[in-house]
């Protein structure tokens, strides 16, 4: 199933247009409505395999951080530089940001991690867009699950962003360990990431 859109990117529409929009977007339960490039989009709810893939690293995540900071599944990480307003697989954001920043989304620059797993539809957005985006915002570290990576099913941790570009600080297919570093210091076991 792939995503629906809405493209809102012609003159005439400001950041708080888009934001409006977005809110008022009446989607399907579970579906996920973002702004991606100035667009909103809407996908259907990810697969089952993408949902244990994320609930393992949930629960590995809630293992290692500080017990001020939490590890969200729905909360709207904002770029606005790059019109994006992006609902990551998981956002690992201190709570303290949650708190001061009203509404329904925060700024993505407040998120010390992000995690994407990809889905046939919107692996090339995850890998680029998104990516670029939290590199913009200053994400310290973005962990890519990539289940359809042309070369196989691969983890891919990125760090250091400067400008909108990450650099890769390790990658392993799936099955092999992969190493968190500080805050976390976790060492995350894929080898019972389900293939798609």
């Amino acid at each position: 199933m792939s995503a629906l859109t809405v493209d809102h990117s012609s003159p005439g529409y400001e950041w708080s247009d888009l934001v409006r929009l977005w809110e008022e977007t009446d989607a399907p339960e579970g579906c996920k409505v973002e702004i991606i490039a100035g667009i909103i989009t809407v996908s259907p709810p990810p697969a089952n395999n993408h949902n244990d893939i994320a609930d393992q690293i949930h629960r590995a995540l809630y293992t290692a951080i500080p017990q001020d900071w939490g590890v969200y599944q729905t909360l709207g990480t904002a770029v606005p530089s790059r019109q994006g307003l992006f609902i990551p697989d998981l956002a690992v954001v201190p709570r303290a940001v949650l708190r001061t920043e009203r509404g329904h989304f925060v700024s993505a620059a407040g998120a010390e991690m992000i995690v994407e797993i990809t889905s046939p539809s919107n692996a090339g957005t995850d890998r680029i867009t998104k990516a670029a985006g939290y590199a913009q915002a200053g994400v310290p570290l973005f962990l890519l699950v990539d289940s359809f990576a042309p070369g196989g099913p691969t983890v891919t941790l990125y760090g250091e962003p400067k400008g909108d570009v990450y650099r890769v600080l390790s990658a392993v297919p799936f099955g092999e360990e992969l190493h968190l570093p500080a805050p976390f210091d976790l060492t995350l076991d894929t080898a019972e990431f389900p293939v798609s």
